[in-house]
């Protein structure tokens, strides 16, 4: 005799009524949509807030440089009239074109050679296993905690003799000054080529290898390629830092024709701050043509050049 199975009771529920859960959910929708301010809309706020803090100075530059007046003290965040007399002035009484052609050839030739020296160390240090490897890491690592400014004296002595016995490389001189940048930004360039390299399979070294390409061919043909987001990176980071540059600078530099556009700007300004204001701001807008024309060339390059090395694998 097979025994009866009784079915289990099912909960009661009005007619037409509809399950706990699609009930609440018109109730949770409702209460996300009331409360959008504390979930999202503060970082509106937020996005705001440091648009206007970003280009309340880059208005205010604008202003001076096309204010007739040129003095800080009439300046206003929206100009009251529209001249281009601060830049004749500029182009006119100062050695700006100068100044600019310096500033370019030097970030440029140290920003250039100073990426692909530290493209070679990082290879290395990524690539080989060799005595004093992490030695080598760790003192790069080192050398990066201490602010090149505070060697000063040393590096002014060394090219005391330097400019004796080389004047080329010495002061006033494009190269001595290329030299000297190119020592300050090997370390971190390093450093961050380093990681990205780390996330490169060896088997694509291993494999050219069996094909008879030599590291020359490796280095050149593969990697390099594939690198390519933190060449790009390293290159504008120092660009941008080469540019702007103005403590070494102003110590190496004291010829006016051999002044980079940090310089000769500041200059500008030292000793007659109010009336030479627009001159100056006239010229900080061009002199940051090159760096924002850099920046959107090789945007696409600067967000994965910045992370891909953060993690390995």
């Amino acid at each position: 005799m097979s025994a009866s199975t009784t079915p289990r009771p099912v909960p009661a529920t009005a007619a037409g009524a509809a399950p706990a859960d699609t009930q609440d959910a018109p109730r949770y929708l409702g209460s996300a949509q009331g409360n959008w301010f504390a979930r999202v809309g503060w970082r509106h706020l937020v996005a705001w807030a440091a648009i206007a803090f970003s280009v309340f100075p880059i208005l205010f530059v604008v202003s001076a440089a096309l204010n007739p007046l040129g003095q800080l003290s009439s300046t206003t965040l929206m100009p009251n009239a529209f001249s281009l007399e601060n830049f004749a002035k500029l182009l006119s009484t100062t050695e700006f074109a100068r100044w600019f052609l310096n500033s370019i050839v030097i970030a440029t030739v140290a920003g250039f050679l100073s990426m692909f020296i530290s493209a070679l160390a990082a290879f290395a240090f990524s690539r080989y296993r060799f005595k004093g490897r992490r030695a080598g890491l760790m003192f790069l690592l080192l050398v990066q905690m201490f602010p090149q400014f505070l060697a000063m004296v040393a590096i002014y002595i060394m090219f005391t003799r330097i400019t004796q016995l080389y004047p080329q490389i010495g002061f006033n001189t494009w190269w001595g000054l290329i030299i000297l940048y190119m020592g300050g930004a090997l370390g971190v360039n390093t450093w961050l080529m380093k990681g990205f390299f780390d996330t490169i399979p060896k088997d694509l070294d291993e494999s050219a290898k069996v094909d008879g390409a030599t590291h020359t061919q490796i280095f050149f043909g593969i990697i390099l390629p594939l690198v390519a987001p933190i060449l790009a990176v390293t290159g504008l980071l120092s660009f941008i830092g080469t540019i702007n540059e103005i403590i070494m600078a102003n110590v190496f530099l004291t010829k006016s024709e051999s002044k980079t556009l940090a310089i000769g700007l500041y200059g500008l300004i030292a000793g007659e701050r109010n009336n030479n204001f627009g001159i100056f701001a006239a010229g900080t807008l061009l002199t940051a043509i090159p760096t924002v024309a850099l920046f959107f060339a090789l945007q696409k390059y600067i967000v994965g050049g910045l992370t891909a090395g953060a993690v390995k694998g």
